[in-house]
């Protein structure tokens, strides 16, 4: 059984947060199960340790921090711009072992200048490794979430694709199975004949009336559980999916998009020129992502170890737009990672859209990458 003592340099981190004006908070280690289920990913709900309160209510062990720190802000009815830092335990089943282990970080609720704030965050978030592990090269890896659905919409991807491309954004294998079904959509005959049908036709009213009446039929409460509407809903959308195959011009963009991998300083230049070759317009995001590559250069991060990944992505949902990674160059698995969660504390319950941004640091991989070095 490992302790639950911090790291020996966890003051270090700490002072080092405080300097970078994130002074620390404390979350509840029970916190609510539903936002973490619906909004944290596949990857981490499969993980979770779920417990139940005396009234009923589904709780879990804090998994990660973002969502609760957001909870709190929401809570407190701060003002903005905020900056949050944290330093405690999270609780996950691993694969590696250890289900219980320290992560410190930085919650940036608020800041209207995305890109001056993404960079801020990169740089903090180096900072802090750098402290912890100075003898150490570090590599950067960014990826764009919004970068990602903006060449998804110029390619003309119905809604539904788009949604199922976006989710498995940060799963190599969620995406290379998404992007086999898009070049060869899968065919089901599996459904009655009557179900088929009203789902091609898109028909919801039909079809949740058909679903209903089969449901009553068998007895089975339209209440309990998903209801008729929800069973439908998710029958058209898979039913618009595999009525969909993008033309091989496309298919050959997109395979074209996912292939970019090179320096930071690069990135803007090579999404320019990808979207004229491909005919393509990315508006915004493209403008933010150039911006934001300015801001992380003004920060003065080896340029050669800042690199731009156009099929990185990270598995959490709540993710809009920056996301990245921190590793030793010698190591394969990260020591930071973060992003961009603009729509994550609308959804969580505030008033007001307030866009977030932050990042979270493994103190168990620093303590053992240390004790490598001594």
């Amino acid at each position: 059984m490992r302790s639950a003592r911090p790291p020996a340099f966890a003051g270090e981190v700490a002072a080092l947060l405080e300097r970078r004006g994130a002074g620390l908070v404390e979350v509840a280690v029970l916190q609510p199960a539903d936002p973490f289920l619906d909004m944290a990913g596949e990857d981490l709900r499969r993980r979770i340790f779920l417990t139940e309160s005396e009234t009923g209510q589904t709780l879990c062990l804090r998994p990660e921090f973002t969502i609760p720190v957001c909870l709190d802000h929401i809570a407190s009815q701060a003002g903005t711009p905020r900056r949050y830092g944290y330093l405690g335990e999270v609780f996950r089943q691993r694969r590696e072992g250890g289900n219980e282990f320290f992560q410190a970080g930085i919650e940036d609720l608020g800041d209207t200048d995305t890109a001056a704030a993404d960079a801020r965050n990169i740089a903090d978030a180096h900072a802090l490794l750098s402290l912890a592990l100075p003898d150490r090269v570090l590599s950067v890896t960014l990826g764009d979430q919004a970068i990602f659905e903006a060449v998804l919409a110029a390619l003309g991807l119905p809604r539904g694709w788009r949604m199922r491309l976006a989710r498995a954004f940060g799963s190599k294998e969620m995406l290379e199975a998404a992007l086999a079904d898009l070049a060869n959509p899968p065919r089901n005959g599996q459904l009655p004949a009557p179900i088929a049908t009203l789902a091609l036709d898109a028909d919801l009213d039909g079809l949740m009336a058909h679903i209903a009446g089969g449901m009553e039929t068998v007895g089975l409460s339209a209440s309990a559980g998903r209801t008729p509407a929800d069973i439908a809903r998710r029958l058209v959308e898979k039913a618009q999916l595999r009525s969909v195959r993008l033309s091989d011009e496309a298919f050959a963009a997109l395979k074209a998009f996912l292939a970019i991998h090179v320096p930071l300083a690069q990135a803007a230049a090579a999404l320019e020129r990808f979207a004229a070759d491909a005919g393509l317009a990315l508006g915004a995001a493209l403008d933010t992502f150039a911006a934001r590559a300015d801001a992380v250069a003004g920060h003065g991060l080896p340029s050669e170890a800042v690199r731009y990944d156009a099929a990185f992505g990270r598995p959490l949902d709540y993710y809009t737009g920056l996301v990245f990674e921190i590793a030793s160059a010698d190591g394969e698995r990260p020591l930071a990672g973060g992003g961009r969660y603009d729509r994550l504390l609308t959804l969580l319950g505030a008033k007001s859209q307030i866009p977030g941004v932050g990042f979270s640091v493994w103190l168990d991989r620093i303590e053992a990458l240390r004790g490598d070095a001594s």
